[in-house]
């Protein structure tokens, strides 16, 4: 009987709660961040040579400083390039991210038809332009080849 009362003081004495002290010194558990809001704009890509489309959540295609957009994988005759888009919020945030785009791009040239650039970010061609709130481009093609597809993608974005 003796033996039961030593157990069941230790069981009590183990289940206790922490003291205020200890409760103190544990850490809160660790919350991920929640991830930013991105719109899925896959939609408004064009079809001609879709491949696949996913919505990243940020810096799509490796463009630095970007936030998340969504982002189309092509093929048309042999050749492989991408098209994204991201909702900036408003005509002037848009704006600001293609100002950002041709910042982080060498041998950018002015597109005055489009209100875009053209340049390369070390080996690869972009064209990106701004429409109403929305930033998109063509990542991958030479500049004479991306001007009429990204026409086509512009006329899309309402």
């Amino acid at each position: 009987m003796r033996c039961l009362a030593v157990l069941g003081a230790i069981l009590l004495v183990s289940c206790a709660a922490p003291t205020p002290e200890a409760a103190s010194k544990t850490p809160p558990p660790a919350t991920a961040p929640a991830p930013p809001h991105v719109l899925d704009q896959t939609a408004v890509l064009p079809r001609t040579g879709l491949v696949s489309s996913k919505v990243v959540l940020e810096h799509p295609l490796d463009l630095p400083k970007m936030p998340g957009g969504s982002v189309g994988e092509y093929e048309v005759k042999g050749k492989k390039y991408q098209m994204f888009i991201i909702d900036a919020g408003d005509n002037q945030k848009a704006a600001f991210l293609l100002i950002d785009i041709k910042s982080g791009l060498q041998n950018t040239e002015y597109l005055a038809h489009m209100g875009g650039y053209f340049g390369t970010d070390g080996t690869r061609q972009v064209y990106a332009f701004a429409k109403l709130h929305y930033l998109a481009g063509v990542v991958g093609l030479p500049k004479d080849v991306a001007d009429p597809l990204a026409r086509v993608f512009a006329s899309r974005l309402h």
